[in-house]
């Protein structure tokens, strides 16, 4: 068998270059990617959306009870706090082999607003109906938070809906490629209803005018509540393709090498 020494330079050297390139990479929970000499597995944390005052003073006046979405975990202190936890799913990312940007982030599960029958918002009664809020995705570059509701009174399910947009966005997304436990820490702020999202929401609970506008105003006092997430993956480094290469390389010139000193 013979063996073109030049193209198998010209290989590694095309392998090598093309790790100057940026790539778009995502890992869910369970899984592992490798890319540019890194592998990435491990995928931990979750995402707490925790209610604002102001989101939290409208749902009282209307007497809505709260109930979660699995696998995501609920915490209900009476109309004082109430938060859902909800486990990270998915990491997506930009990594060019030496900085990785985060730019989403996926959660499983999320929480339900019950207003019953008999509530009474604004002293107006209302038929009820329910809103739940689950699987949100947060995209940290156009600073907007995607998720699926489903609600009463016709709405059904909607995936995939743009439901606030991100005020603030507070710690690191972008980190230094290095092997050890990448841990990602941020608090997103002034989340702030869109319009599409507040219209479903109305429909869905079966809101009156007056609480409508109750639920309206509360984009106007600060928003509808903050995200908090801790995630962490393991990074470990192994062999790029091209060092592969080159490894083949070697070893062809060591075969050729011992071929010719036994011709002798």
């Amino acid at each position: 068998m013979k063996f073109n020494l030049k193209s198998l330079v010209v290989a590694a050297a095309f392998v090598a270059a093309g790790g100057a390139n940026a790539a778009d990479l995502t890992l869910n929970a369970g899984e592992e990617i490798t890319a540019f000499g890194y592998t990435v597995s491990g995928l931990s944390g979750a995402g707490t959306l925790s209610f604002s005052t102001a989101l939290l003073g409208a749902l009282e006046l209307g007497g809505v009870t709260f109930e979660e979405v699995a696998p995501a975990t609920l915490t209900v202190d009476g109309y004082a706090s109430v938060s859902a936890a909800a486990p990270v799913q998915s990491l997506t990312g930009n990594f060019d082999g030496v900085t990785l940007n985060i730019t989403q982030v996926g959660t499983l599960g999320g929480a339900t607003q019950v207003l019953g029958e008999d509530a009474i918002i604004n002293e107006v009664s209302v038929n009820g109906g329910f809103i739940s809020v689950k699987n949100l995705r947060v995209d940290l570059v156009s600073k907007s938070v995607f998720g699926t509701l489903v609600g009463g009174n016709g709405v059904g399910t909607v995936e995939n809906l743009k439901i606030w947009d991100i005020t603030t966005i507070e710690g690191p997304t972008s980190f230094t490629a290095q092997t050890g436990t990448l841990v990602s820490e941020n608090t997103l702020s002034g989340l702030l209803i869109t319009e599409e999202a507040f219209n479903l929401f109305v429909k869905a609970g079966d809101l009156s005018e007056l609480g409508a506008g109750a639920l309206s105003g509360v984009n106007a006092e600060g928003g509808y509540g903050t995200i908090t997430s801790r995630i962490t993956a393991t990074v470990t480094a192994v062999p790029e393709p091209s060092t592969y290469a080159l490894m083949g390389v070697g070893l062809v010139g060591l075969g050729l090498m011992s071929r010719r000193r036994a011709a002798k």
